[in-house]
C-alpha cells in the first residue's frame, strides 16, 4: 500500500500538485525536517502549498522508494530548485521516512545534510556557518515565520 502512496505523493510533487499531496496526510499528521520542525497536519499541508506555489521554473524532483510496508515507507528523493531568497541553485538529497496509518501519512520526517544545503542556498555564509546551530536556528525561525504569514495571508 505505501509504495502506492509514495508514488502518488511524489508524482504529484513533480507536477507541483499540492492538493493531491495534502490529501495523503492524516488529519493529525506531523512533519519535521531541518528547516520546518514539528509541524502539525494543518501546517504541513500549508507548507507544501507555500513551497510549490512559490517554486520557480527549473524545479525538478526525482525519487526512489527504498522500502515499503503497509505501515512505513522510506524514500530517497532529490529536489533541484532555485532558492528564492538568494536566487542560487540547490540540489538537495533527502531521505523521507513515513509512518502510514489507515492509508494516510501520519508522520513524515525528512533528513538531509544541512551544511551541504546551506552552502548551495546561502553561498559563503552557508559554507562558513552551515554547521552551526546559530544558522540552523535562524533558518528555522525564518521558515516558521514565512509559513505563519502564508497561512494567515491565505486564510488556511
Amino acid at each position: 500500500m505505501s509504495v502506492k502512496i509514495a508514488d502518488i505523493f511524489y508524482k504529484a510533487f513533480q507536477k507541483r500538485d499540492f492538493k493531491t499531496m495534502q490529501s495523503l496526510y492524516a488529519p493529525e499528521a506531523t512533519f519535521s525536517d531541518a528547516a520546518f520542525q514539528n509541524l502539525n497536519g494543518k501546517e504541513v499541508r500549508a507548507m507544501w502549498q507555500m513551497l510549490l506555489t512559490n517554486a520557480k521554473d527549473g524545479f525538478a524532483l526525482d525519487y526512489h522508494v527504498l522500502q515499503e510496508t503497509d505501515t512505513k515507507a522510506t524514500i530517497m528523493w532529490v529536489a533541484t530548485y532555485t532558492f528564492s531568497k538568494t536566487n542560487r541553485k540547490v540540489v538537495n538529497k533527502i531521505k523521507a521516512e513515513w509512518v502510514i496509518e489507515n492509508g494516510l501519512i501520519k508522520n513524515h520526517i525528512d533528513t538531509f545534510n544541512f551544511h551541504t544545503w546551506a552552502k548551495q542556498a546561502l553561498g559563503t555564509i552557508g559554507l562558513l556557518l552551515g554547521w552551526t546551530s546559530f544558522l540552523k536556528n535562524k533558518v528555522r525561525t525564518e521558515a516558521r515565520k514565512n509559513l505563519s504569514n502564508f497561512i494567515q495571508k491565505n486564510n488556511l
